[in-house]
């Protein structure tokens, strides 16, 4: 049995964290799918830049497109549209078997909202509506005003997966957010089962501190922080306002580590992925990660409740001179930043495809 099926077994659901044309085309997707027990992906604009900018998987489209005068940001999202409608087909059947606990594609609003309550929320009920599938989470950044955004959303009945979060209290403001959504849902009368993840990043931690501190603290301050983040999440859900929301028919927001390719060479290109193995909980890993925990991977031992050790290691690194609050602020305004750089680059690549095919359409 390959150690993906192994993982999958124990409950904790397998994500590709990719998605591109090809994937579909080839059925590269539907082999993972049947072979490697990825069960949901997510997407970003980086994934979909390298996509258009290094293969022709995308021209005909893109020339469609064009002979309807759409550009820019507008094409891009028809692009994406397609590519996620078709990704959320091939996962329908999980969906649907797991009654939408499992089976979810991912597709986030512009990162140029990332701080703009209003338009974001205006955003996922579009994208959401557009997607034509059930099972589309729309990915809103877990940003200060993000927030209100997540809590609107979840009232509206979208379901969200909370990007960009890196710390146990950036986690627990979206949850609040989430519960808050789901207990207006409940005090009007609606069904208060509105599915949602909260995606907590966690190999860039270590990618931030890496020859900063001593050797056998090297790659540890992530799982460090997800552990912690995991005893949060545990604590929550045994929490008497988590069980009177699931006494009304809520389900939980469940918690999916995100960034969980090895930054560091020197490191196993597995090891986010055998430290984190816990039921009721998402791991979306990088293409070439999967291939490889298929491969060779070895799973864990599950994490604790409780949490573990990670106060005491976390402790460790404080005494090394790390900021841990101060470094999660960072993390989240870097990687806001970054992918409103991604989201920039994407359009310029638009941009430059668009004006190729045209040129070559002209001679």
């Amino acid at each position: 049995m390959k150690a993906t099926q192994r993982l999958h077994n124990l409950g904790q659901s397998i994500w590709l964290d990719n998605i591109t044309r090809g994937l579909l085309d080839s059925g590269t997707l539907k082999r993972y799918i049947d072979e490697l027990s990825v069960t949901g992906l997510t997407s970003n604009p980086t994934i979909f830049d390298q996509a258009i900018k290094n293969g022709t998987a995308y021209d005909a489209a893109v020339r469609e497109k064009l002979a309807q005068n759409k550009s820019g940001e507008e094409l891009f999202f028809e692009l994406a549209l397609d590519d996620i409608s078709r990704a959320a087909a091939l996962f329908r059947s999980v969906n649907d078997r797991t009654d939408g606990v499992d089976g979810w594609v991912s597709l986030e609003v512009s990162p140029l909202l990332a701080y703009d309550t209003t338009s974001t929320l205006a955003a996922a009920k579009d994208l959401y509506k557009r997607a034509g599938q059930p099972n589309v989470f729309i990915k809103i950044p877990g940003t200060e005003e993000g927030v209100p955004a997540i809590e609107e959303a979840i009232f509206a009945g979208i379901p969200i997966n909370v990007t960009l979060l890196f710390s146990r209290e950036q986690y627990l403001a979206a949850a609040d957010a989430f519960l808050r959504g789901v207990e207006r849902r409940i005090d009007a009368g609606l069904n208060p089962s509105v599915p949602s993840v909260a995606s907590l990043f966690v190999s860039r931690w270590d990618a931030a501190i890496m020859g900063k501190v001593p050797d056998p603290l090297s790659n540890q301050l992530g799982i460090a922080i997800a552990r912690r983040t995991y005893k949060a999440y545990r604590t929550l859900l045994d929490s008497p306002r988590w069980q009177r929301a699931f006494n009304a028919g809520a389900r939980p927001q469940r918690l999916l580590w995100a960034s969980t390719g090895t930054k560091d060479p020197k490191a196993s290109d597995v090891l986010y992925i055998k430290a984190l193995a816990a039921p009721l909980t998402v791991n979306t890993i990088p293409e070439a990660t999967l291939k490889a925990f298929a491969d060779h991977g070895e799973i864990g031992a599950i994490l604790a409740a409780d949490g573990g050790d990670c106060e005491e290691v976390l402790a460790q690194f404080g005494r090394a001179g790390i900021d841990i609050d101060a470094l999660a602020a960072r993390l989240q305004d870097e990687g806001a930043k970054s992918f409103v750089q991604s989201w920039n680059d994407l359009m310029a690549v638009i941009t430059a495809k668009s004006a190729a095919l045209q040129r070559a359409a002209a001679q």
